[in-house]
């Protein structure tokens, strides 16, 4: 098949155009046109649309790290991409010149498969072009990736995972990293799984720890991308972490233990392997006790577990009663005492600590 591309303003790309957070590495000097073939567009492709209808997501995250109104006509720069948020929608790396759905305000274009029951229909666009460099290839943010780096072995790796969506992850991990810091380590904050989004990557920044997330890695969403693509990612973004002088890397995992990586994650991976404890964070007491049988089931045990749970105290009764895991509260994880009062023993000897005492080694698994 021929593929044509077609001429455009190249100045009004650039400066008349909205270009998505999933597109933040990219090189805007490198686009040089545009392919009309778009329902050949794979994920991590760049896809300029038109938005033709404003419904459940009104505004576009830009790269530059506002969120922006949005307006019928306006022209946005997005990645092709899989989405999967139980609370929202799932949806395909696919597209067409017909149309297109806005999977997430954060840049992610494909064709919505299921969505949650109070979602709005997704907002609507139009597909005008795939970005293509001077070659006439198309443009895919894989390219813009990290360079591949190797986790040293000083670096303390502590994966944080929940039992849902919405169960107070982010806030968990951000705060455990600020609790952290306060305590006298580099700290550094990932996103290895989940979509391209900017508000898990600016809560880190604002916890005043450095971010990443897989988009650092080329991927604008992780949802079925392989397993290896997503263990690369991961080693990358920790790697570079370690390598830009972190002693404790903190990980999200996004959505919950059913999920899709996440469950191949948990059942053999090498994100696996190289996490030396879990932060589990739950909604409630029943999550907690059926989150924690799914970790023990991977031979997994949380040193602590935090979450939207620790907002009750009778909850927190409840599953303190059912599990015996310690439960530490927002306040706790930034509390640099109650914090290393449970984590002291899951932490490696980094190569540069000003706490004031020493840290030992412990392995999550359970015995």
């Amino acid at each position: 098949m021929t593929i044509h591309n077609f001429d455009f303003d190249l100045t009004m790309l650039h400066l008349g155009t909205k270009w998505a957070f999933t597109t933040r590495r990219v090189n805007h000097d490198d686009v040089a046109g545009l392919d009309a073939a778009v329902a050949l567009g794979v994920a991590g492709d760049l896809v300029l649309c038109e938005i033709t209808e404003i419904n459940q997501h009104q505004k576009i995250q830009l790269s530059s790290g506002r969120a922006s109104t949005s307006y019928l006509g306006d022209k946005v720069v997005l990645c092709i991409g899989d989405r999967y948020a139980p609370d929202q929608f799932e949806g395909a790396a696919r597209i067409t010149a017909d149309g297109a759905d806005l999977l997430a305000g954060g840049g992610v274009v494909g064709t919505m498969e299921h969505a949650h029951a109070r979602m709005a229909e997704p907002t609507k666009l139009r597909p005008i072009g795939l970005l293509t460099d001077r070659s006439g290839e198309v443009i895919n943010i894989a390219r813009y990736g990290l360079p591949v780096a190797e986790i040293p072995d000083h670096v303390t790796v502590i994966g944080v995972f929940g039992a849902s969506m919405n169960a107070g992850k982010t806030t968990a991990a951000v705060s455990l990293a600020h609790g952290l810091s306060r305590a006298g380590f580099s700290v550094a904050g990932i996103k290895a799984t989940g979509t391209g989004a900017f508000g898990d990557f600016n809560a880190f920044e604002d916890a005043g720890v450095s971010a990443m997330d897989f988009t650092d890695a080329g991927m604008p969403t992780t949802y079925r991308m392989p397993m290896d693509r997503v263990e690369q990612g991961f080693e990358t973004l920790v790697g570079t972490a370690a390598a830009n002088g972190a002693d404790i890397v903190v990980v999200e995992i996004a959505d919950g233990v059913f999920q899709q990586e996440t469950q191949e994650i948990l059942a053999g991976s090498t994100i696996r392997d190289r996490l030396d404890a879990i932060l589990f964070a739950t909604p409630d007491a029943l999550g907690a006790v059926g989150g924690t049988k799914v970790l023990a089931d991977h031979g997994l045990r949380p040193f602590a577990m935090s979450g939207k749970l620790t907002q009750s105290p009778l909850a927190m009764m409840e599953a303190k009663i059912a599990t015996g895991i310690p439960q530490l509260s927002r306040e706790d994880l930034c509390t640099p005492a109650a914090v290393m009062a449970v984590a002291r023993g899951i932490l490696r000897k980094p190569k540069s600590h000003n706490a004031q005492e020493p840290v030992l080694v412990e392995k999550m698994t359970a015995a």
